[in-house]
C-alpha cells in the first residue's frame, strides 16, 4: 500500500511526462489554424477566379426615331442678281441695301435715248409697211374680181395676190420690231422680280449701264427673299434612307442661344454625292420677322425614322474581334457563348443590333478581353452592390 507522499509523487511524474505533449499540441493549434484559414481563403478565391462574376443586360427594342444633329447652311429662299436689259445712263435709283421691296416695284430708271429713237423709227417703218400692204390688198382684190370675168389672166391675178402676201409679211416683221423695241424701252425701268430685301447695290446716279453689248455686264442689285429660308444639310449615307420629306426639324443658331427655330424637310437631292458620300437635304423654315439672316450657320436636328427598328444594347457590351463584332451571352447554365451581330444606328451610349440576337439573351456588360466561348461565369444579380 502506497503512502500519500508516494501518490503525489506519481501524479507529478505523469504531469511532467504530459507537459511536452500539451506544449506540442498548443504550438500546433497556434501555428496551424491560421494556415488552415489561409488555405480556405485561397481555395475560395481560386474558385471565384475560375468562375468570374459578370453583370448582364437584356436587349431592348430600339427606338424607331433618332435625332441626327448636323451643321446647316442658311440661304435665302430666293436670291437673284438684277441686271439691266437696256444700255444707257442711270437716271435714278430708289432702294438702298436693307430696303424691303415688293415684286414689280421700280428699283432704278435708265436713260436710253438710242432705244427711244430706234422705237420711233420702227413705228414709222411699220406705218409704211401697213400702207404698202393696204395698197397691195386693194390691188389683189380688184384683180381677183376681174379674173372672174376673164378680163385679166390668171397669172397676173396670182402675181398681185403674192405681192399682197409679201407686203403683209413685211408689215408683220415691222410690227415685231416695234414690239421688240417697246420691250427694250420698258426695260429702262428695272423692277424687282419678287418680294425681298436689297442686299447689294452696285450702281449710282449717272453711271454707264452696259447690258452686255460691250462685255460682261455687272449686276445692279442683289435681291433676296428672307421671309422664308432654305437650310441645307448633308446627311451621311448610312442615315440617308431614313430622311423623310415633311418631317419636322429643329434649328439652333449661335447668335440666338437658347432659342429653337422650327422647320421641315422639304426635299432631298435624291442622290448620294460621290465626293462626300452624303445626301443633300433641304429644310425650309419660316422667317417672318427676318431675324435669321441668309449665310448664317445653324445646327439642324433631324428626326430620322426607321421602318424596321432592331434591338438596342449598350456600346460597352460589344466585342471587337478579328472575326467581326460580337457579344458575349450567358445561357441558363452559366456558360458563355459568343454571338456575331450586325450593327445598325449609333445612339451614342447605345447601338442598334440589326441581326444576331432574338431579344431574350443575357448579354455581358463590359466583358473582358479574355472572355471566351464555353467559359463558366456567375451572374451578379445585384450589380449596384458590386459597384
Amino acid at each position: 500500500m502506497s503512502t500519500p507522499a508516494q501518490s503525489m509523487h506519481g501524479r507529478r511524474s505523469k504531469l511532467l511526462l504530459m507537459a511536452p505533449v500539451v506544449a506540442v499540441g498548443v504550438a500546433l493549434a497556434v501555428g496551424g489554424l491560421p494556415r488552415l484559414a489561409s488555405r480556405a481563403a485561397v481555395a475560395k478565391q481560386t474558385s471565384g477566379l475560375s468562375e468570374p462574376t459578370v453583370a448582364v443586360v437584356m436587349p431592348t427594342k430600339a427606338s424607331s426615331t433618332q435625332n441626327l444633329v448636323l451643321p446647316g447652311d442658311v440661304q435665302a429662299f430666293q436670291e437673284a442678281s438684277i441686271y439691266a436689259r437696256t444700255s444707257g445712263y442711270l437716271r435714278r435709283w430708289y432702294p438702298d441695301i436693307g430696303t424691303h421691296v415688293q415684286g414689280g416695284q421700280v428699283l432704278a430708271e435708265i436713260e436710253s435715248p438710242e432705244v427711244d429713237a430706234e422705237l420711233e423709227q420702227a413705228r414709222s417703218d411699220a406705218a409704211t409697211a401697213s400702207a404698202n400692204y393696204e395698197i397691195a390688198k386693194v390691188t389683189a382684190t380688184r384683180w381677183e374680181a376681174m379674173l372672174k370675168s376673164n378680163a385679166v389672166s390668171q397669172q397676173a391675178s396670182q402675181e398681185n395676190v403674192s405681192t399682197m402676201k409679201a407686203k403683209q409679211a413685211l408689215l408683220a416683221a415691222a410690227q415685231a420690231n416695234v414690239n421688240r423695241l417697246q420691250q427694250m424701252q420698258a426695260f429702262e425701268k428695272v423692277c424687282a422680280p419678287f418680294d425681298g430685301i436689297v442686299t447689294v447695290r452696285n450702281i449710282d446716279t449717272g453711271a454707264l449701264i452696259d447690258a452686255g453689248n460691250g462685255g460682261k455686264p455687272a449686276a445692279l442689285f442683289q435681291l433676296a427673299e428672307i421671309d422664308k429660308l432654305r437650310v441645307f444639310v448633308n446627311v451621311p449615307q448610312d442615315q440617308a434612307a431614313d430622311v423623310v420629306p415633311g418631317a419636322k426639324a429643329r434649328l439652333t443658331l449661335p447668335s440666338f442661344p437658347g432659342r429653337v427655330f422650327q422647320g421641315s424637310v422639304a426635299r432631298t437631292s435624291g442622290a448620294i454625292d460621290p465626293s462626300s458620300r452624303t445626301l443633300r437635304v433641304e429644310v425650309d423654315m419660316d422667317n417672318p420677322n427676318g431675324v435669321v439672316l441668309p449665310g448664317a450657320f445653324a445646327q439642324v436636328s433631324l428626326p430620322l425614322t426607321s421602318a424596321h427598328p432592331g434591338l438596342s444594347l449598350p456600346t460597352n457590351a460589344l466585342l471587337f474581334r478579328p472575326a467581326g463584332v460580337q457579344v458575349a451571352t450567358v445561357d441558363p447554365k452559366g456558360v458563355v457563348r459568343l454571338l456575331p451581330v450586325t450593327l445598325g444606328r449609333d445612339f451614342g451610349t447605345s447601338v442598334e443590333i440589326q441581326d444576331g440576337l432574338r431579344g431574350n439573351e443575357q448579354v455581358i456588360v463590359n466583358p473582358g478581353d479574355a472572355v471566351s466561348a464555353g467559359q463558366v461565369v456567375r451572374i451578379n444579380r445585384h450589380p449596384a452592390d458590386a459597384a
